[in-house]
């Protein structure tokens, strides 16, 4: 168990919309007090509540960003994120610090960020400074080169990671066989929103099985207004695929499944998701279903980022490295061990109360 009081020091790569929802979220709940538990999964966590979770280092490119604390920062443009009503947010004392661009900054992204000048921080040797223990990647779709640098960073500097972004770097068999070498806890890849497209989807095609359901085909359709979604439709092979391979990896036959993204400017944040499925009933009677989801698309990653932290906070007390599989069964869309999320949560639950070692 680990010791009352003890906070877990978080980096944070990527100073956006999430993390703009993350630290929006901390501060709602310090100051709503230990019995405010609505819109958190796990309320205590191997010992931690969301409240341990504190911010000693980040890292970003953009000049509006770099070099300011890190409170003022995550509302800078061109962060929209949802602002939560009554939340102020007290500076933090922690300085955003110029990141390596590497391929962050595509083409159709010039316009909207402006490039810090200068030298990048030595980010193994920053995370080392100020003593980080789990660092949250939450880079654009599509910086591979980038996450992976952060990612390498993290793993010289004995700082558990949690890889909320597309790239498959948990699930590269090298990155967490070291990883389990050095007790680093890894969870990853790709964040599943806390009740997002992905979970949703899942669960009603568990319920379709269940009921001896055919499915033909089915597809989602995503949309909003956030840099995330203008990435997303020029970048977003990886995000398709880990999207697809959560839905494909719970039908046991072949069907058509076809994720899709749209950006829509005046949307901002707020995020719109279609689901569509075609399929049989008995005796080969059609059946379809046509529904709506509609969140604030940051807000909701950070339901989930909240609970990924405070695991690898666990793991470390626990003297555990590699991959977090439950954790990462439960909390992402690409796992390296997938799984139907009733089972992930049941066997996350079971490592939180030490029954299994990972």
């Amino acid at each position: 168990m680990r010791d009352m009081g003890k906070e877990i020091r978080l980096a944070i790569v990527g100073v956006g919309n999430c993390t703009s929802a993350l630290l929006q979220g901390l501060a709602h709940y310090r100051a709503a007090g230990p019995s405010e538990s609505a819109g958190i999964m796990h309320p205590d966590l191997g010992g931690y509540r969301v409240t341990d979770i504190r911010p000693v280092a980040a890292f970003d490119i953009d000049a509006r960003k770099v070099g300011r604390d890190l409170a003022e920062a995550c509302l800078a443009p061109p962060n929209n994120a949802y602002r939560l009503p009554g939340v102020a947010l007290s500076s933090t004392g922690v300085r955003v610090q110029m990141g390596p661009v590497l391929d962050g900054v595509p083409e159709h992204l010039k316009g909207l960020v402006e490039v810090q000048q200068g030298e990048p921080a030595d980010v193994m040797r920053a995370l080392r400074e100020v003593q980080a223990e789990v660092l949250l990647n939450c880079l654009p779709t599509g910086s591979a080169l980038a996450a992976r640098h952060y990612a390498q960073a993290a793993l010289e500097a004995g700082v558990g990671f949690v890889n909320g972004m597309p790239e498959l770097i948990v699930c590269d068999p090298g990155f967490s066989r070291r990883a389990a070498e050095h007790k680093v806890p890894l969870v990853g890849d790709d964040v599943k929103s806390q009740l997002g497209a992905t979970i949703l989807h899942r669960a009603l095609i568990v319920a379709m099985l269940n009921r001896g359901i055919r499915i033909r085909k089915t597809y989602q359709l995503n949309y909003a207004g956030n840099t995330d979604f203008l990435n997303l439709v020029h970048r977003g092979e990886s995000k398709e695929l880990t999207k697809t391979e959560a839905l494909t990896s719970m039908i046991p036959y072949e069907a058509e499944v076809s994720p899709g993204f749209a950006y829509i400017r005046n949307m901002q944040d707020r995020k719109t998701a279609r689901f569509y499925v075609e399929a049989v009933n008995f005796g080969g009677a059609p059946l379809e279903i046509d529904a709506k989801l509609e969140v604030e698309d940051s807000a909701n990653f950070a339901g989930t980022a909240a609970d990924a932290i405070r695991c690898c906070g666990v793991a470390r007390d626990r003297g555990v490295g590699g991959v977090l599989e439950a954790a990462s069964a439960y909390l992402m869309k690409h796992p390296p061990v997938p799984m139907p999320d009733e089972e992930a949560h049941q066997r996350l639950e079971e490592w939180l109360a030490g029954r299994r070692e990972r």
